[in-house]
C-alpha cells in the first residue's frame, strides 16, 4: 500500500524524455488495459485511446502543440478521446454478461439519461476520459515509466490531424516514456485545509 501512495505521490509531469527509448507492446497493452479499468457511468465506457506512432502524425501534432518535445520524444503519445455518443452505441453490449432482466433495465437507463441531452453527454465523457488519463498514467507508473498529462494545443487543428470522427471530443493527451531531464523543483501543494471540506462549505 505505502509503494502505491508513494507512486502517486512522486508523479510529476515529465517534459522531456528518452526519444531511443521503446516500449514493449506488452507492456503498452497492459498499461491502456489497466486504464481501461477507470470507472464510467453506466458502464458504458465512453473513452477512447488513440496510440500515435506514426513519426508524422507526431511532427504535425507538435507543430500544433507549441512544438513541445515530449510529443516526438515520448515512447507512446496517447490522445484520449470521448465518444459523445457511445450510449447509443449498442447499449447491450455494456451488460451483455449480466442477466437478461438486469440487461434490459439498464438499457432503458441509458437511453433515458443521455438520449437528447447534449450537457449530459458531454460531461460524462469528459469525467470518464478524466479519469482514465489519471489510471493511465498511475499504471505507466507502476510499469517504471513517467507521463506528462498535456492539453497545450490546438484542439480543432489535431482533431483534424487525427481525422478525429465528428461524435468523439478530443480531451488530452498523455505523453509515456522514459523521462531524461532533472525535474524543476516541486510548485508546491496548497493545504489540505483550504481542498478538503466536510458536509459543508
Amino acid at each position: 500500500m505505502n509503494e502505491i501512495l508513494d507512486t502517486m505521490l512522486a508523479r510529476r509531469a515529465t517534459k522531456r524524455f528518452d526519444a531511443s527509448h521503446e516500449i514493449p507492446d506488452e507492456t503498452l497493452a497492459a498499461i491502456l488495459h489497466a486504464a481501461r479499468t477507470a470507472p464510467t457511468a453506466f458502464n458504458i465506457q465512453n473513452w477512447r485511446f488513440l496510440v500515435v506512432r506514426d513519426p508524422v502524425v507526431r511532427t504535425a501534432i507538435k507543430e500544433v502543440a507549441w512544438h513541445q518535445p515530449q510529443i516526438e520524444e515520448c515512447s507512446a503519445l496517447i490522445v484520449l478521446c470521448a465518444d459523445m455518443h457511445a450510449y447509443a452505441k449498442d447499449p447491450g453490449r455494456y451488460w451483455k454478461d449480466a442477466p437478461e432482466a438486469m440487461r434490459e433495465k439498464y438499457i432503458s437507463m441509458i437511453t433515458q439519461y443521455y438520449e437528447n441531452n447534449l450537457t449530459m453527454q458531454r460531461d460524462e465523457a469528459f469525467r470518464s476520459a478524466g479519469m482514465a488519463a489519471y489510471a493511465l498514467m498511475m499504471a505507466a507508473a507502476a510499469h517504471g515509466y513517467d507521463t506528462c498529462p498535456m492539453d497545450g494545443f490546438d484542439f480543432e487543428q489535431v482533431a483534424e490531424i487525427i481525422r478525429l470522427p465528428k461524435d468523439h471530443a478530443l480531451v488530452m493527451f498523455v505523453a509515456v516514456g522514459k523521462g531524461v531531464a532533472e525535474l524543476p523543483p516541486h510548485g508546491g501543494r496548497i493545504p489540505d485545509a483550504d481542498v478538503i471540506a466536510y458536509d459543508r462549505f
